[in-house]
């Protein structure tokens, strides 16, 4: 019987040219089981920048072509990558608080958001038991810009899409172990499903047309712009 948690969907589609010739390329395929879930895991993180892409609903390749992804995005293209080595994965599926976008979110695009957005992450199967690799989301020279820009914050920290108990502290590197990013403005848990196409005929972000095309043309390219400046702190100084 086919193992549920490896197979191919429209948006989970390994078989692509594209998505074989990276996991080639990568020799992914190669290492064991800790490697293969480390380096996929740090390759769609660092490689592929946070930004946020035209839709929730991208097949891993077109992400790829976008060379950024946000939650929802990233989690399609790291199940994606996971599933082509063999490694089983599933997604889990919520909705957050949006607030902890501000910093990257202001102004009319803030306030045309609805108040909670549909959020999901990638859990793999390693050694019998599921973790959870939220972490993925965000890249790490984003990761240190922000804690350079906050370097005085003490405890929860909940701003420039991040939502973490302690921002200075915060690693994002696979070891093995659950990694989160932005669960912790997490407002409802829908469980876990067996791909995103499953999750997103249910669950999909609630906009209507005129915001949909707002945030498409408009709101998504200046918040990308804004990752991007934030991002750029990293370099001052020779970081």
């Amino acid at each position: 019987m086919e193992n549920r948690y490896l197979r191919k969907t429209r948006m989970l589609d390994y078989g692509n040219a594209r998505i074989k010739g990276l996991v080639k390329e990568r020799k992914w395929e190669a290492l064991d089981e800790y490697q293969k879930i480390g380096a996929i895991y740090d390759y769609v993180r660092n490689d592929i920048r946070f930004g946020y892409n035209r839709s929730d609903l991208l097949s891993a390749d077109e992400v790829l072509s976008d060379g950024y992804g946000q939650c929802n995005t990233k989690a399609t293209l790291l199940m994606t990558l996971l599933r082509a080595v063999g490694i089983p994965c599933r997604l889990h599926g919520s909705e957050v608080d949006k607030h902890f976008q501000e910093g990257v979110t202001s102004g009319i695009i803030a306030a045309l958001a609805p108040d909670t957005v549909v959020h999901t992450w990638a859990e793999v199967c390693y050694q019998g038991r599921w973790i959870a690799l939220e972490g993925v989301i965000t890249d790490e020279p984003y990761i240190c810009a922000v804690k350079r820009q906050y370097w005085e914050n003490k405890g929860p920290f909940a701003h420039c899409a991040i939502s973490v108990p302690d921002l200075q502290g915060l690693s994002l590197e696979w070891k093995g172990t659950d990694i989160f990013v932005q669960n912790g403005s997490v407002v409802k848990d829908y469980g876990v499903f067996d791909d995103p196409d499953t999750f997103f005929e249910t669950h999909s972000q609630t906009w209507n047309k005129i915001k949909d095309l707002a945030y498409v043309h408009y709101g998504r390219k200046k918040m990308n712009r804004t990752v991007g400046k934030i991002r750029a702190l990293n370099q001052e100084d020779g970081l």
